[in-house]
């Protein structure tokens, strides 16, 4: 249990943390959008345009769940100036604080990654595909480590993950993997993870147990929603249709079901071989190819704005992180120079730090 003096200045560094987002999120704007918009809803004619409608709508949840966020922390903060006063007299009211200080972090922190998420594109489900780099084996076995680690982040933020190709190794491992994240901000979220990730460890399939660098790289692209419109010409594209693997435990058929479509002038490749049917895969692997020219573009547009900021361009397949597993544990990201030790959280799907200190330095 917390002592008096204890949870003051955890109040007062709450209080202080509450502050700081005040900076960025004005209440009384927010409060005013959510009457203007609420009052659009109203209008006769508002459902008369469905795709607008849902924008609006879409738009005022958003901003409700924001207030909702700003609220509850602010009562926590009342409720502990409350325990603390009550506790002068009687220190079994400190008994509620420890819970509620856990409840404030909590929403603070999830509240304050959606406050860096303003791009449009931010709440939209993610694509991300992983490849594997030089290295044999080594390499193989990194990919489905990264796999994993993207698995078990979507699990742990209530994400459904939903598998659309993959390519196996010979022996263990993935050649590569596309899958599709599916929940609120997942690509606001996940885009930080774009580049090469670098692992080196002693080699489990070296028999000397010497001390291996591998590659493998990440691409996350946004699923593109309604309201945008990325125009695919029939000449533009060549669709091939092949036997179905089976492999990598998706239970696929081996028909003539897979399909790989290629986009011609950009010579963008999209394979999909998850579903059930040819026509199913056809209509996955379009909006996977849709999804990935969209953000060709939207990296485009960045590395034009840092060119026109006179900052130094942008690689995308740039190495952005590097994980240590021996001489030493250590996991660092290059962009934003956060590290941690703690390599086995990482590798489990502790990602949020570093997406954090990402969408901050974005931010600035």
């Amino acid at each position: 249990m917390l002592d008096r003096s204890t949870l003051k200045s955890q109040i007062s560094q709450m209080s202080s943390n509450l502050t700081s987002i005040e900076d960025v999120f004005d209440a009384q704007s927010v409060e005013a959008k959510i009457n203007d918009l609420s009052k659009m809803t109203e209008d006769a004619s508002f459902w008369s345009n469905q795709s607008k409608a849902k924008e609006v709508i879409d738009e005022l949840n958003d901003y409700k769940d924001k207030i909702s966020s700003y609220n509850t922390l602010k009562g926590i903060i009342e409720e502990l100036n409350l325990i603390y006063d009550l506790s002068e007299e009687d220190d079994s009211a400190l008994n509620e604080s420890e819970s509620l200080i856990e409840k404030f972090n909590d929403v603070f922190d999830e509240f304050e990654s959606e406050l860096l998420l303003k791009e449009k594109e931010d709440k939209l489900d993610a694509i991300i595909d992983i490849h594997s780099g030089a290295g044999g084996t080594e390499s193989l076995d990194w990919s489905n480590m990264l796999f994993r680690m993207y698995q078990m982040y979507a699990q742990s933020h209530k994400y459904k993950l939903e598998v659309i190709d993959y390519q196996p190794g010979e022996e263990v491992g993935i050649k590569s993997v596309t899958f599709r994240v599916k929940g609120k901000y997942a690509y606001g979220n996940l885009k930080s993870e774009t580049g090469v990730h670098r692992l080196v460890r002693l080699s489990p399939f070296d028999s000397s147990h010497s001390r291996h660098t591998t590659f493998a790289s990440v691409f996350v692209s946004p699923v593109i929603s309604d309201d945008i419109n990325i125009d695919l010409k029939d000449e533009d594209l060549r669709i091939d249709i092949f036997h179905s693997s089976g492999a990598g435990g998706q239970g696929v058929n081996t028909s003539f079901s897979a399909v790989r479509v290629t986009h011609i002038p950009t010579n963008t490749v999209v394979t999909c071989q998850n579903e059930r049917s040819q026509i199913q895969n056809k209509a996955t692997a379009i909006e996977v190819l849709k999804s990935r020219l969209y953000q060709m573009e939207l990296d485009k547009r960045k590395e034009e704005r840092l060119k026109r900021e006179d900052k130094a361009q942008i690689s995308f397949g740039s190495q952005i992180r590097s994980y240590v597993f021996h001489p030493y544990s250590l996991i660092k990201d290059h962009r934003t120079d956060y590290e941690t030790s703690q390599v086995q959280k990482v590798m489990d799907g502790r990602l949020d730090e570093f997406i954090k200190a990402y969408l901050k330095k974005e931010a600035k």
